[in-house]
């Protein structure tokens, strides 16, 4: 891995997600464990899928009343791990958390299945369920009121991004000889370290 103190961590993660899509035997390439501190003070991990990947940050979405949306509400701070485990490559993404803007978030929910959509608004996630038929009777509930109608953006519902402070890249090496890069944000730009293994 050649990196220099000219290389874009954003654009190498970019990259790796798109060799990770392009491998056939890995399903979510953009699939990652969210890392935060939770409510309570412990430390809580739980895969999301990274929607957008941009020089502004991670995107994910999830309801904010969950609680992995009261964890970062509390706490606005997180680390994303992808692991390709096909490839040898880890990513690890630690940074601050912001809320995406309401037209961002607008502009991906519109994009998932209608199930998916009322699923937001019928899922108190989370929380605790008596069973699996209430889950599907509030999704019908809210079929029917919604019937023949675009299905709108539930308000606790909305993307979080993971502005990056710092961003480790990990391959993988023989006889656990692995290579990692360590990028940290430094004013507009970005210092990298080779990291022993």
């Amino acid at each position: 891995m050649e990196l220099t103190q000219d290389t874009d961590p954003i654009a190498l993660a970019l990259e790796w997600v798109a060799l990770a899509s392009e491998t056939a035997d890995i399903p979510y390439p953009d699939a990652a464990c969210l890392s935060t501190v939770s409510p309570d003070g412990y430390p809580d991990g739980r895969i999301v899928l990274v929607r957008n990947i941009s020089d502004a940050g991670f995107a994910f979405y999830t309801n904010a009343n969950s609680w992995k949306g009261m964890s970062l509400l509390q706490y606005p701070k997180a680390t994303l791990t992808f692991y390709w485990q096909t490839l040898g490559l880890q990513l690890r993404v630690t940074g601050d958390v912001v809320p995406v803007q309401d037209d961002e978030s607008d502009e991906y929910f519109a994009t998932r299945p209608r199930v998916s959509q009322l699923g937001a608004w019928a899922s108190a996630q989370s929380e605790t369920l008596t069973s699996r038929e209430d889950l599907e009777a509030a999704v019908e509930e809210f079929d029917q009121k919604f019937d023949g109608e675009t299905v709108p953006r539930p308000p606790h519902w909305y993307g979080f991004r993971v502005v990056p402070i710092r961003m480790e890249f990990w391959k993988e090496g023989a006889f656990r000889l692995h290579d990692r890069f360590l990028f940290v944000k430094v004013n507009a730009g970005w210092r990298v370290a080779r990291l022993n293994p």
